[in-house]
């Protein structure tokens, strides 16, 4: 198996050691110590930027599987109890002309954790051959790369809180490293946990969330099974490798916050969050809010592409036409259907847009205000 791998391996031990030696040129103190647990760290971190592509293409893809649940649902109903091949190819098409047009594939969300494992094997076996390759009974190999035998001495002592590095709950009869490892297996589980319910409770609109859909069980599923996975097979990891799992998972926790605060989902809760600090920012500056913004490109797109939109007419101007009900029958109708006209009988689009326009002009004449004023000082100066 280090023959399969070995090629990771030494991009491990690789990044490690000169991650190493950066720390140490700054001011970190050499040999064992805290200077070999950042460079996990920094390992982490380097990965972690190398696939911040897929875990862009993750978030979309999770959130393109969560807006199209609907549209799937009602595509399982209309093939629901047919299991002629014709209609389960029809299905097939139907179904990937969907993921085609939300841009999304039931796989891309797993492909940052599958990338990683590798890195995360590699990882455990570096550490897994530091003795030997410290006492120099490393097979076939006298170092890792540029992982020498002395620095696999000073890997090996480096500790975190009093835990060597290499150790693990099972092959250690050390208390100290015991409980280091039942902490960081706690702290790793809930990371885990947290960063797998994020999407799915944060980021994913009430209508699906709400929906009794098998990918909504399945993340369910997932969300309390891969901690617990964890929790179990992490008694068998080295402190290096757990402190790895734990940064990766606060890295992407730090991730994801970024992503949902600044490009929520539609319908989400995050959504709505979003938009309100819009709005508040937006109101301060003078200007209108998201959604008066958005009615005025509609109807200026509206306009542009041919359509003709009513305009609307103020009542004392409203010319009767025959058949037409009086003005007291089209107030007493208006009362009984619980409905209030603007004043001077504008749609409430109408003001927003008119309101909209009145700040753009003040906003150009105070611009053109302050242009003159410094003009005025120039000519002064001269």
């Amino acid at each position: 198996m280090d023959t399969i791998v070995w090629p990771l391996k030494v991009a491990v031990a690789w990044v490690m050691v000169y991650i190493h030696k950066f720390l140490v040129l700054i001011g970190f103190p050499g040999g064992p110590g805290v200077a070999w647990v950042l460079s996990i760290v920094g390992l982490t971190i380097f990965i972690r930027i190398l696939i911040f592509p897929l875990f862009v293409k993750q978030i979309r893809a999770s959130r393109g599987m969560q807006l199209m649940q609907p549209e799937l649902q009602a595509l399982q109903a209309k093939y629901k109890g047919k299991k002629d091949p014709a209609s389960q190819q029809r299905q097939q098409e139907e179904m990937m002309a969907l993921y085609r047009k939300h841009g999304t594939n039931p796989f891309s969300s797993c492909f940052p954790i599958l990338l990683q494992m590798p890195i995360f094997f590699a990882l455990f076996r570096v550490l897994a051959s530091l003795e030997a390759v410290a006492t120099g009974s490393y097979a076939n190999h006298d170092s890792i790369g540029p992982l020498t035998a002395e620095l696999a001495e000073d890997v090996q002592n480096s500790t975190v809180f009093g835990a060597n590095l290499s150790a693990s709950f099972m092959n250690s009869d050390s208390l100290q490293v015991k409980v280091v490892t039942v902490v960081l297996i706690v702290l790793m589980s809930v990371s885990q946990w947290y960063t797998m319910a994020q999407l799915s409770m944060k980021n994913m609109p009430e209508s699906v969330k709400n929906s009794d859909n098998p990918m909504i069980r399945s993340q369910r599923i997932m969300i309390t099974v891969m901690p617990i996975f964890f929790a179990f097979t992490g008694v068998q990891f080295q402190i290096g490798v757990l402190v790895y799992w734990l940064t990766t998972n606060l890295w992407t926790m730090g991730q994801q916050f970024f992503t949902i605060r600044n490009m929520p989902a539609p319908g989400s809760d995050a959504e709505k969050k979003y938009r309100a600090r819009v709005n508040a920012k937006r109101a301060r500056k003078g200007l209108p809010s998201l959604e008066e913004e958005e009615r005025a490109t509609k109807e200026t797109e509206g306009g542009s592409s041919g359509g003709q939109r009513n305009q609307p007419v103020r009542k004392d101007r409203q010319k009767k036409v025959a058949g037409a009900p009086s003005s007291e029958e089209s107030a007493d109708t208006t009362a009984r259907s619980g409905e209030s006209a603007a004043p001077g009988g504008l749609t409430p689009e109408e003001i927003a847009r008119r309101r909209y326009e009145r700040r753009a002009r003040e906003r150009k004449q105070a611009a053109a205000k302050r242009k003159a004023q410094n003009r005025t000082k120039q000519n002064r100066k001269k």
